[in-house]
């Protein structure tokens, strides 16, 4: 019989989403006729744009005919993709970027989860706390996280803790770690960094000699001049970080699947094996070669078309609807005299529980208000004690709901 791998088995389910289902069930058979507003999900609510559907249609079209058809791609993706992510992500903001420092993948979860193929199981990772799960369990999966102790922390991870007085930006680390995962703006906490805060971090990797993994995925959503859309805005950078980036949630790609990582070429890690330091970009390449295809010739056409002008004009107006959203909703949070976060750069509200319990919290919006909100420990130990709440939902859902946290009472 085949040997299993068992950490597997030490990454428990979903539990929060469980109970969350279970908990709507009941309150569905009792409660009827009531209508309750979903603001704990992080998909999106918009249909695709215009120009994606045209550019889906025409690669169809292009797919039926001989003198079109297109089978398996690069594996890095196609080049008229990585040139218009090159020219419209980077080049545009004055940073350095070769196509092959690009690899297109089905979505940045796909790449985060699987950044630790090609690094050696005893490297110690660093990461955010709260923060989005994925981070954690993969490394549980992969052999770096040690073992799950009473307080919920794993013990090879150095956990960054993000408080409220430090405006949930954690300090930089006293233990080092081998390799420090960043999210900004970061989920679930909205917030971001100046580019002299992401600069501070930047010197630390390149002091300590650490890799840093870079999740950019909210970075259409930024409105503040002052905060980096990209790692490599600070231009040591490529020297240390890997960067992911997503068109699920600008672009409303959560069921197309497509997005990018960037390896610069300057970026190494060392082999044990050869004695050597070896370039991450051409051992990602290696990976990507034995484990991965990029997505299919008619999705990443789509993804072109958002380097459009017209592509470019309903970016904004996606990313705009949802900000307004998050708008409402801080003000809503204001009227009620609720603490929170984020809301202004990210989709993400962060909220403080009047009783310090996120469960409570989340009970009380949901039996008062009607809305369904994320309990904040499924982002980690230093999540208890708050709900997010998400910006991705129907408007006029989001309306009814503001109407309603307004006059929350607590």
């Amino acid at each position: 019989m085949a040997l299993i791998n068992s950490q597997f088995l030490k990454v428990s389910q979903d539990a929060v989403e469980q109970e969350i289902e279970k908990r709507v069930k009941v309150f569905a058979l009792l409660n009827p006729k009531a209508e309750f507003i979903r603001l704990d999900s992080g998909d999106v609510t918009l249909p695709l744009m215009p120009s994606v559907i045209d550019a889906m249609l025409a690669s169809v079209h292009e797919m039926s005919k001989d003198s079109t058809f297109k089978g398996r791609g690069p594996i890095r993706g196609y080049p008229f993709l990585i040139d218009a992510i090159v020219r419209g992500d980077f080049r545009s903001r004055g940073i350095k970027m070769a196509a092959d420092e690009v690899f297109v993948n089905e979505g940045t979860k796909q790449d985060v989860a699987s950044i630790g193929d090609i690094l050696c199981k005893d490297n110690r990772i660093g990461v955010l706390d709260p923060i989005f799960q994925t981070y954690i369990e993969s490394n549980v999966v992969g052999y770096r996280a040690g073992i799950l102790e009473k307080d919920k922390h794993w013990s090879n991870i150095v956990y960054l803790t993000a408080t409220r007085e430090k405006n949930f930006i954690p300090e930089l680390p006293t233990e080092r770690p081998d390799v420090i995962f960043l999210n900004y703006p970061n989920d679930p906490t909205g917030v971001t960094l100046t580019k002299s805060e992401l600069a501070q971090w930047v010197s630390y990797a390149i002091e300590n000699k650490v890799l840093v993994l870079f999740d950019a995925t909210y970075e259409a959503f930024i409105s503040d001049p002052d905060a980096p859309h990209s790692i490599y805005e600070i231009k040591s950078a490529r020297k240390v970080a890997i960067e992911f980036r997503s068109f699920s949630k600008s672009a409303g790609f959560t069921g197309l699947h497509c997005g990018y990582t960037v390896i610069p070429k300057e970026v190494k890690g060392y082999s044990i094996y050869s004695g050597r330091n070896i370039f991450l970009n051409d051992l990602w390449q290696r990976r990507q070669t034995i484990k991965n295809n990029a997505p299919s010739y008619i999705i990443q056409r789509a993804a072109e078309a958002l380097y459009s002008e017209q592509g470019k004009k309903e970016v904004k107006q996606n990313v705009d609807y949802y900000m307004t959203n998050a708008s409402m909703l801080r003000a809503a949070l204001d009227a009620a005299g609720l603490k929170y976060s984020g809301g202004v750069n990210a989709p993400y509200i962060w909220v403080r529980s009047p009783w310090n319990s996120s469960w409570k919290f989340f009970e009380k919006l949901f039996s008062d208000c009607h809305i369904l909100s994320s309990p904040g420990e499924r982002f980690g130990p230093s999540g208890e004690g708050y709900v997010r709440l998400s910006a991705f939902a129907n408007q006029n859902q989001v309306m009814l709901a503001s109407s309603r946290l307004a006059e929350f009472k607590f």
